[in-house]
């Protein structure tokens, strides 16, 4: 395995990144955007969008630095993709087309030399450039789970190597082995568990010994999680973010979920993290009250999109009423989410954000004001 020193990016050069989102992810995607547009001074993203209503608002959007790929253009001529997305959830397929997004990129956009896959729910706190620098060399660039010491044993379920930051240089090895994971995930690509296997990701582990130049960051920076934080001692330096003795690049908001508008699960508790007023009001709330504003600019457009597609349809066809198994099945998701959110809280695992600020956590005795 390959450690890295890192160094400084050239002037000049343009760092290259793709992700993918449907609707239900802009603010997501849009905040991940946003996060780069305010720490790197020259990038591309690349959206993927798995939704036409996500394609239409980021068209009218109209977003600097940003290549926009339909899901249409994507899939035309793919039979194998057409044919996976038959077989598996909307997210298994979303999983799926992960390999295929860099492919897809690489053959259509002849000028991109080097390009790093980003999960959507990244945010970015400081310049990434210094990094993507000393990875320009390898093949392939992964990184690691890096499980606390309790938890290794996730990495028999999950894979040692996260998905969430890949790099790829345009050469032969790193071809080959995007068009290698690409057949993997189209043969098999579902969110369990099997034989080994567990979605789009366990498939990495191998990837070290089977190719010659793949780098594995080691930057404390890249890549922090719910899944890793408990490892770290955080600091703040002159108003920067420090992982032990290193800035945050980057941070992995995974297993974040929204209940009822305004209260979040964090996913911290599951992997041995604490909910410390460091991580809360220096890593967690800039990307919630990123979010918030995205909600806001972006509502005009999402009800305007949604209009004009209720509109279109009424005038072919009349408005059937609803019927009792439709009511019944909203009725089942609005109990599934509220049980869900009675057991976070039960279990004192979530924050109340409100008015741009996370104002509680739950303890062990009842509310914390984090102002107080």
């Amino acid at each position: 395995m390959l450690q890295l020193d890192l160094g400084g990016l050239k002037d000049g050069d343009m760092l290259n990144f793709c992700t993918y989102f449907d609707h239900n992810y802009l603010p997501r995607g849009l905040a991940l955007y946003h996060s780069l547009r305010e720490h790197c001074p020259a990038f591309r993203l690349w959206v993927l969008c798995m939704s036409p209503l996500c394609h239409e608002i980021l068209t009218k959007l109209n977003l600097q630095n940003v290549e926009i790929i339909s899901l249409q253009i994507f899939e035309k001529n793919d039979c194998k993709l057409k044919t996976a997305k038959k077989n598996r959830s909307l997210v298994e397929y979303y999983f799926t087309c992960t390999p295929s997004l860099p492919i897809f990129i690489f053959e259509n956009y002849p000028d991109v030399d080097l390009l790093t896959y980003i999960d959507s729910d990244f945010y970015f706190f400081s310049d990434p450039s210094f990094i993507v620098d000393k990875i320009r060399n390898y093949s392939i660039t992964i990184t690691r789970h890096r499980f606390p010491l309790d938890y290794t044993y996730l990495e028999q379920i999950f894979g040692i190597y996260n998905v969430g930051w890949l790099t790829f240089r345009r050469d032969d090895e790193a071809l080959s082995c995007l068009n290698r994971w690409r057949e993997q995930c189209i043969e098999w690509c579902y969110d369990r568990l099997e034989n080994g296997r567990f979605a789009d990701q366990m498939y990495l582990d191998d990837w070290p010994n089977r190719y010659s130049n793949v780098g594995i960051i080691e930057h404390l920076g890249i890549n922090v999680a719910p899944y890793n934080l408990a490892n770290y001692n955080l600091t703040i330096k002159n108003g920067c973010i420090f992982i032990d003795e290193e800035p945050l690049i980057c941070f992995h908001f995974f297993g974040l979920k929204n209940f009822l508008g305004f209260i979040f699960y964090l996913s911290l508790n599951r992997y041995g993290a604490r909910p410390t007023k460091t991580i809360l009001n220096h890593i967690y709330e800039p990307y919630l009250q990123s979010m918030k504003k995205i909600k806001y600019d972006t509502k005009p457009l999402l009800l305007n999109a949604v209009a004009i597609k209720s509109t279109q349809r009424n005038l072919t066809q009349k408005m059937a009423p609803m019927r009792l198994p439709k009511s019944i099945e909203m009725l089942t998701n609005y109990l599934k989410r509220l049980r869900i959110a009675t057991s976070a809280i039960f279990h004192r695992r979530f924050v109340i954000f409100l008015y741009g600020h996370i104002r509680f956590k739950i303890i062990p005795c009842g509310f914390r004001s984090l102002r107080s």
